[in-house]
């Protein structure tokens, strides 16, 4: 069973991944796209736990890292993704998770994620937005992800949640 939950995981990391980097560009609002990428792996961690989420996390934020037109150093959305991964895999719950706590799994890991990819540029000296620019940056990522996430959760859930055995958690 684990080489088809495998190629799901593979194939909806690479469509979060066009649907980011391809599609919503022309839709960016100040220059910011929602990350489909965070989506697909708060998804995952909520299905199938932290340790599954953040191996999916770390392969997503190094294909998002080096797909054109990435313009930073290599490992931060990698970096980023693995922290969401893991602490949005802690919120697992035993029950089908209520929209609610789904929805503040997304928004708490969109806030994660987006700082630490924001603050590991500001460390690594490979920030070209000031640190007033990050405020506003983070905002808009979060509303961005939580206003898609009705749209992306519930289908990326349902798909994985068929791949689970039953009893396996």
């Amino acid at each position: 069973m684990k080489l088809p939950r495998t190629l799901v995981a593979a194939a909806l990391v690479v469509v979060a991944l066009v649907l980011q980097v391809a599609v919503f560009p022309h839709l960016a609002w100040d220059g910011i796209v929602p990350n489909f990428c965070l989506l697909v792996v708060v998804g995952a961690a909520l299905v199938r736990g932290p340790a599954f989420a953040a191996t999916m996390g770390f392969f997503a934020g190094l294909m998002l890292d080096l797909a054109p037109p990435a313009d930073h150093v290599a490992g931060r959305w990698a970096l980023a993704l693995v922290v969401v991964g893991y602490v949005a895999g802690l919120m697992r719950q035993d029950a089908k998770p209520s929209a609610m706590t789904v929805v503040a799994t997304v928004a708490a890991s969109s806030f994660v994620g987006t700082s630490v990819y924001a603050l590991s540029g500001l460390v690594l000296g490979d920030s070209v937005a000031g640190a007033g620019d990050l405020a506003r940056v983070i905002l808009v990522a979060l509303l961005w992800d939580v206003l898609l996430t009705p749209l992306v959760l519930p289908g990326v859930m349902r798909l994985l949640a068929r791949l689970e055995p039953a009893g396996a958690r």
